[in-house]
């Protein structure tokens, strides 16, 4: 097994599109990394540039020590999986997991010990003679998985695989996909678009806007410390309000807030000379409260009810809206049309207003 290390690699297509943009970071042996971002960011591009499917611009992939920016994607020692499964309808399961070495002309014993071998794994031994279309779609996303390791790759890559599931079967699948992980110790790069995805599954996440990594780090990490608006807004459900405004005095203002600050915010701001600024607020950090300070009166706008909690869109005094997580316990009865909520002020962020880098 061995580490990936990706060195300033850049694709720029024919037409001038930059894809991705000087990425570049060390993945260790083992390591499960997501990369995450919207449509058209550049994550899928660094997946098929890293398989040998796309030729890169300019810097190095080293797996192992040796460089692989030429290689073919046989070459490679590398297994991907597709959204669409690319399954072969008229062969078993069976033959479906062990094709890719029936190809090489493999030993049949060493392909039988291979499959039986990875079906164990992807928990498949009683379906082995079934077609395809016998199969459910988490079934059949575990064919792929099991022809995958066959392949004993040095690394396993996947590109949005559980797009075509429900969401029930999502959830069980991401599981076993991790579960999968553990046991083959072996290095994992997942593509997704979908932040719960990468936050459930990662043991390291990339961040990617306009083929930029945004932010890299464990779950956690950007989740309490994002480096900027982009990765705010974009880890964590629902997404974080974003309120403009300035500094006055020891308060954060704007059209709609007026928020007291803690002393050590207030001396971090003045020490980076800014006066107006983006401040960042979980929905979370609202709580339901009785009147006082840094309590506003929320003019409910619509209430999503989700067992433990409800999820609230309000206004204040404008006409922007924002967005509250509460427990339900802390309200009796419905909602109603207004609300007092109070903001724990140590979980709010503060961006600058033209770089939107964080600066609290």
């Amino acid at each position: 097994m061995s580490n990936l290390m990706l060195k300033n690699v850049n694709k720029i297509y024919e037409s001038g599109i930059h894809a991705v943009k000087d990425f570049s970071m060390d993945i260790k042996d083992g390591e499960f990394i997501v990369l995450v971002g919207p449509s058209g960011c550049g994550k899928s591009t660094m997946l098929r540039m890293i398989a040998g499917l796309e030729t890169i611009s300019s810097g190095d992939m080293i797996l192992g020590g040796t460089v692989i920016n030429d290689f073919a994607p046989a070459d490679i020692n590398a297994s991907m999986v597709f959204q669409n499964y690319a399954l072969f309808g008229h062969l078993s399961v069976y033959d479906n997991m062990g094709i890719t070495l029936e190809i090489q002309h493999e030993n049949r014993d060493e392909i039988y010990s291979k499959v039986m071998k990875a079906a164990n794994v992807v928990d498949l031994k009683r379906e082995l003679n079934r077609k395809p279309n016998q199969l459910s779609g988490g079934q059949r996303q575990r064919v792929a998985l099991g022809r995958s390791i066959v392949r004993d790759p040095e690394l396993f890559l996947m590109d949005e695989p559980l797009s075509n599931l429900d969401a029930k079967l999502r959830a069980q699948t991401r599981k076993e996909i991790v579960t999968l992980n553990r046991k083959l110790k072996t290095t994992f790069i997942y593509v997704t678009h979908d932040q719960v995805e990468a936050m459930t599954m990662a043991d390291r996440i990339v961040v990617m806007n306009n083929g930029y990594i945004q932010q890299v780090g464990t779950p956690s990490e950007l989740y309490d410390n994002p480096a900027n608006v982009f990765v705010g807004g974009f880890i964590g459900t629902p997404a974080m309000n974003f309120l403009y405004g300035s500094i006055s005095q020891d308060k954060f203002v704007n059209e709609d807030f007026s928020i007291t600050l803690p002393k050590e915010k207030l001396r971090e701001l003045k020490d980076a000379k800014v006066n107006n600024v983006i401040m960042g607020i979980r929905p979370e950090a609202f709580a339901v409260s009785n009147p006082g300070e840094n309590v506003i009166n929320a003019k409910v706008d619509i209430v999503e009810y989700l067992g433990c909690e409800y999820v609230i869109t309000f206004g204040v005094d404008s006409e922007r809206y924002y967005t509250a997580k509460v427990e339900a316990n802390s309200i009796k009865g419905e909602v109603h049309k207004n609300l007092s909520l109070s903001i724990n002020v140590d979980k709010t962020y503060f961006f600058d207003t033209t770089s939107e880098l964080r600066i609290v």
